[in-house]
């Protein structure tokens, strides 16, 4: 797949790699790189064979955000409204992958740069790295995660700390903050990432995608909804793993009854249709 402001790559089958590639402007995001990171999404979310998504930036930095010299062809309010929910979608996008995600950050990681980490499952840094939220100095708001995701993450007052002062701070006070996972040497970032990959592969990987859901979906609900998701998740374990006969159940008998016209259908409908209709 060629892209002009990315690299993507795939690594036996399994891995892929979107690199932001505008070292130029620090991979800030124009509109150009930011269609073809949900070019590259799509792709990823439509392979059955791939299980990992790495995002790292290229030339020392992982990206500063969104590219503020583009800003005015957003047009007006509504077109302003309209990129951000673009950009959201583009997030919730990265966030529901049934892959597992890392950000391999290196250098800036902030504005939209950082909402792309507040995205994805993992997150490792070097010691060099910093990070924030400074478009309050530009007399703008962050528009796909940078108050949502960041409260979540972090709490609503250390998120009113960092969008509010815009200050940056370095990436030790990310992992401190449970913002981001952990912190490497600055020349052992893709060995470190390489590490994590490999411990991944040995996993269950049903296992794994299930995890990801359920506390993707547990944490914006009530505690009872979010218990129901780990009970459903379990039932599906035990199904998987070969546990899956359950005596009541049709076991598909009512969708091959369907199929082969076997009068099981006709027999329920009869019955259903029109009971208690008035």
């Amino acid at each position: 797949m060629e892209y002009e402001n990315l690299i993507y790559e795939e690594k036996d089958r399994k891995t892929a790699y979107i690199t932001l590639n505008r070292p130029e402007k620090l991979n800030a995001l124009s509109m150009k790189l930011s269609d073809e990171i949900v070019d590259a999404v799509k792709h990823v979310q439509e392979s059955t064979n791939l299980k990992f998504l790495i995002f790292k930036g290229a030339g020392g930095n992982f990206c500063v955000g969104d590219d503020i010299t583009e800003m005015p062809r957003w047009g007006d309010a509504n077109g302003i409204m309209r990129r951000a929910r673009y950009y959201q979608a583009m997030a919730n996008a990265i966030e529901e992958l049934d892959k597992i995600t890392i950000a391999a950050v290196d250098g800036y990681a902030v504005g939209g740069g950082l909402e792309i980490t507040m995205a994805v499952d993992f997150v490792i840094a070097t010691e060099r790295s910093i990070w924030g939220m400074p478009e309050v100095d530009v007399g703008i708001t962050p528009g796909w995660g940078g108050t949502t995701r960041m409260a979540r993450l972090i709490g609503r007052r250390r998120a009113k700390e960092i969008n509010i002062l815009g200050a940056l701070h370095p990436g030790k006070t990310a992992v401190k903050w449970n913002l981001w996972n952990r912190l490497v040497p600055n020349d052992q970032l893709d060995n470190e990432v390489e590490k994590l990959i490999e411990l991944l592969k040995l996993k269950n990987q049903q296992a794994m995608r299930q995890l990801k859901f359920i506390i993707n979906k547990g944490v914006e609900c009530d505690l009872y909804t979010a218990q129901g998701f780990e009970a459903l998740s379990g039932a599906l374990t035990g199904a998987v793993n070969g546990m899956w006969k359950v005596k009541d159940a049709d076991q598909a008998k009512g969708i091959l009854g369907f199929m082969k016209k076997d009068g099981t259908w006709d027999k329920r409908r009869s019955l259903a249709k029109n009971f208690w209709v008035d």
